[in-house]
């Protein structure tokens, strides 16, 4: 495999960074609004007694599902307030599911942002997702620990002019099967009875 490296001008550019090497927000002035939209996901890996508190809501600090939801529709409206470089931009749609998976040991989280703008809202959708999964983690710290927030990732991407992207089938993720004895949030798994 040749691994001389590629002159200058084959080379990608980060879009962020101008060409002393400095930070920049991207000009997209002329792009017209497109509606774009993005779907992100994150885990949240809790223990089966974590999990049941959440699900049956009746953690200290109330509805763990319900109010990390809510924090994370709020994350994603102040996107560009906490990524440096990210344009501000209407949202026209950001929805929030949490979801139980008890087989998994994990809370699987789901942002979905929508926009009619000049560019892209996978940040959003990215940042909605993650702060929803510290809003789990804040909410149960209290009774666990060792809550571990993982997989925080983009599933798809439609619109603009670099056009629609999705996740291959290939990357999607499996939750690995947990093994007797492994440790799971800072837990040991009870060894199944045969």
């Amino acid at each position: 495999m040749d691994q001389t490296p590629k002159p200058r001008v084959e080379r990608r550019r980060l879009t962020h960074i101008d060409r002393r090497g400095r930070p920049r927000m991207v000009d997209v002035t002329a792009k017209p609004p497109t509606a774009r939209r993005a779907v992100a996901e994150a885990e949240v890996a809790v223990s089966d007694a974590t999990m049941s508190m959440v699900i049956d809501g009746g953690g200290a600090k109330g509805d763990v599902l319900t109010v990390a939801e809510l924090a994370g529709v709020m994350g994603g409206k102040r996107t560009s307030e906490l990524i440096p470089l990210c344009h501000p931009i209407g949202l026209t749609d950001l929805v929030v599911q949490v979801t139980p998976d008890r087989g998994a040991g994990v809370l699987r989280i789901r942002a979905e942002a929508a926009t009619t703008a000049p560019t892209g809202v996978e940040m959003e959708a990215l940042t909605a997702a993650s702060v929803a999964a510290l809003t789990v983690y804040d909410m149960v710290k209290g009774v666990e620990r060792g809550v571990e927030i993982r997989s925080i990732r983009l599933i798809s991407k439609t619109g603009g002019k670099s056009g629609d992207w999705f996740r291959p089938a290939s990357e999607e993720k499996t939750t690995p099967e947990r093994r007797p004895g492994a440790r799971v949030t800072g837990r040991i798994v009870a060894r199944r009875k045969s």
